[in-house]
């Protein structure tokens, strides 16, 4: 610091006058000046600093009596102004620097949580839904003849059960009246979606080959991108759209290889394949429709999020409605009339026990039809949980990712499915495809993170 010293002698001590040639703030001195130095004074004002400095002596009091006092330690603090200065501004900038590198470690680590989180609930979801597709086909040898009543039974059995779980989980206060009161219209939409996919997808299916439906099932994931697009407002990365076609592809390369889908698809006809291409629209308008209900329950419980049981409960409940609705026209499908609708629910509720005259080759009822609802609705559920966590793509891919485990699963030796299928011959091929799009989906591009812009002095 430039200084015209002035060396003026006042009463006990010398006091210099320096004069600064800018204005500085008034900082701190270091605890331990101020410690050593009691006569010690530094006025940092305007313009003038101004320090005395004594080696014992009297003071003039305003009563005229002298005080005495002694000057404890040596002489004065070595610190000029600008010297506090740079160094208060350095410390504001390293604590400052320190504050933003803390937020960095707590928003990476919440990231990894949340990584870690996704992937448990997808992986927990692809264990499902491989149970959920050989236990329904584990559960159709005793109910063979009545498909029909199993499609039902899990339809309003999910409602009983549901209904059941809210009303445990509202008196346990994990559910509120505030998530109670949503608006039911979303809901209602949600059964609505359901509802006509069963039908339009029992309709194709009753035509189309079992081969065939897992090679259309592929056009949901893309049905969920295009509407996460418009009514979502998101946008995909280069590889995630990639990593999605090679998803695509490895499962209809799994299924198709070795087997008569392609000429199943020509013999069914261009309608029924364009009918079940319509059934997976609407089962993916219900996905991103149940994304969206997640969404604007955020903002209308303040950042709160809605329960499971409340989405599942109120759409499984207009499902039913409209259920039964369809009722004539599901039972045609079946190839049950209407009028023998009764007579066919109560000969499938029998075999599904097991029990009378009527439940002749039903072996293995109820044990796995039951297993089977159960496996089911635990699959929905982790499926709806995976899609509240993540999105509706992430929670499609997890499902898209065990057709080609149940394919291998289906050549083990299982109980009641007598001699076990042989593997396609692309099925390893198929299986590297779709593992490569799930990991291309994944990959993450290195961001360039540019310097941080540097402080104005």
């Amino acid at each position: 610091m430039t200084a015209c010293p002035r060396r003026i002698t006042a009463g006990a001590g010398p006091i210099r006058l320096g004069q600064s040639p800018r204005t500085a703030e008034i900082a701190r001195l270091p605890r331990d000046c101020v410690m050593n130095q009691r006569r010690r004074i530094v006025l940092r004002s305007r313009l003038w600093i101004v320090e005395a400095v004594g080696r014992g002596g009297a003071w003039e009091r305003s009563d005229g009596r002298d005080v005495e006092e002694k000057v404890v330690g040596p002489g004065p603090c070595p610190y000029a102004v600008e010297d506090l200065a740079e160094k208060s501004g350095s410390e504001d900038l390293t604590v400052e620097e320190e504050e933003v590198e803390e937020d960095e470690r707590r928003e990476s680590k919440k990231n990894l949580d949340r990584t870690v989180k996704v992937a448990v609930a997808a992986a927990i979801t692809v264990v499902l839904g491989v149970g959920n597709r050989v236990l329904y086909k584990l559960a159709l040898v005793p109910l063979k003849h009545y498909p029909f009543f199993l499609a039902q039974l899990a339809t309003f059995g999910y409602v009983v059960v549901y209904f059941s779980i809210l009303y445990l989980r509202y008196h346990a206060g994990i559910v509120t009246d505030e998530m109670l009161s949503m608006p039911k219209a979303p809901f209602l939409a949600v059964g609505l979606l359901e509802a006509l996919g069963a039908a339009t997808g029992m309709a194709a299916g009753a035509i189309l080959s079992g081969a065939s439906i897992p090679i259309l099932s592929q056009t949901f994931l893309v049905w969920q991108i295009l509407l996460s697009i418009i009514f979502l407002g998101r946008r995909y990365r280069a590889n995630q759209l990639l990593g999605c076609f090679l998803v695509a592809v490895g499962v209809i390369i799994t299924v198709a290889s070795g087997s008569s889908a392609g000429h199943s698809l020509k013999e069914a006809g261009i309608f029924w394949s364009i009918l079940m291409i319509v059934s997976f629209l609407f089962q993916a308008t219900d996905t991103v429709l149940k994304e969206v209900i997640f969404l604007d329950a955020a903002r209308r419980l303040k950042g709160g999020s809605v329960d499971l049981f409340v989405v599942n409960s109120y759409g499984s409940a207009f499902q039913a409605l409209f259920i039964c609705l369809l009722l004539p026209f599901l039972s045609k499908l079946w190839g049950i009339p209407f009028s023998q609708l009764p007579d066919y629910l109560k000969d499938g509720a029998a075999c599904f026990l097991n029990i009378g005259t009527s439940s002749s080759g039903c072996d293995g009822a109820p044990l796995l039809p039951l297993l089977f609802v159960v496996v089911n609705m635990g699959f929905n559920i982790s499926l709806l949980h995976l899609l509240k966590i993540s999105s509706a793509v992430v929670s499609s891919l997890a499902s898209t990712f065990s057709v080609p485990i149940s394919v291998y699963v289906f050549t083990l030796p299982l109980p009641y499915l007598g001699v076990a299928s042989s593997l396609p011959p692309g099925f390893v091929a198929g299986a590297i495809v779709l593992v490569m799009g799930l990991l291309v989906y994944a990959w993450m591009p290195s961001v360039p993170t540019s310097a941080s812009p540097s402080l104005p002095n």
